[in-house]
């Protein structure tokens, strides 16, 4: 039997799969969650095989469902700070990212901090099923259209930031102005203004906006 627990804030989602995956003779769904921080706590109680984790979470009940959920003041708040976590768990189950997104930063993200698989929410129901399966036995489950966007990013060249051109860019995508940039790295809002002009080079772009955008989707930035 495999015993799965399910992330994901759409209670119209969790119900689908619940129902899917209960036809299935060998599959159990130990649980749910609604947060990413529910997850984690029910990963580390429920002791599940897999987690079928989503990306991005929207305000839910910070509870889980049919169980207890999140601590107050929980920090995790994604699916790619929740794999992480749960991934670091002793005896962790694997985590298969099932999700609406496909960026190269959201697949990179979430393989990085150790999922197993990535299947976008499209996928028939008979690949989901076969990945949960390959998954439990410790193998790894991509989707072919994230298989064929990753082989191609690690064959396209990657644009090498500085160390400190990734720190302008991090404090940018927070939203600081250059004065504010300056201030928090000791520098002067001119050099602020070169390595924003270096980034927006390396990285094709003409804005601050478009510098963010392109650096998520290079995987650059979480």
């Amino acid at each position: 039997m495999i015993r799965i627990l399910l992330a994901d804030d759409h209670p119209v989602v969790r119900a689908g799969l619940r129902a899917m995956l209960a036809a299935t003779p060998d599959f159990e769904v130990a649980g749910a969650a609604d947060t990413a921080a529910a997850a984690v706590r029910l990963a580390r109680e429920l002791t599940p095989d897999i987690v079928l984790m989503d990306l991005r979470f929207g305000g839910g009940s910070g509870s889980a469902v049919q169980t207890e959920g999140a601590n107050p003041g929980d920090e995790i708040g994604t699916g790619v700070e929740a794999t992480r976590a749960i991934r670091a768990l002793p005896a962790p189950p694997a985590v298969l990212v099932l999700t609406n997104y496909d960026t190269d930063g959201d697949i990179l993200g979430a393989v990085e901090a150790g999922a197993s698989g990535y299947l976008l929410k499209d996928t028939p129901p008979e690949e989901l099923i076969a990945a949960i399966r390959a998954a439990a036995a410790g193998e790894t489950a991509l989707a072919p259209v994230i298989a064929g966007r990753l082989l191609a990013r690690m064959r396209r060249p990657q644009p090498a930031l500085s160390a400190r051109e990734l720190e302008v860019l991090r404090l940018v995508a927070a939203g600081e102005p250059n004065v504010g940039i300056a201030r928090k790295l000791h520098i002067s809002d001119a050099t602020v203004k070169s390595h924003l002009v270096h980034v927006f080079t390396k990285l094709d772009v003409t804005s601050r906006t478009a510098a963010v955008a392109a650096a998520r989707d290079l995987g650059l930035l979480s």
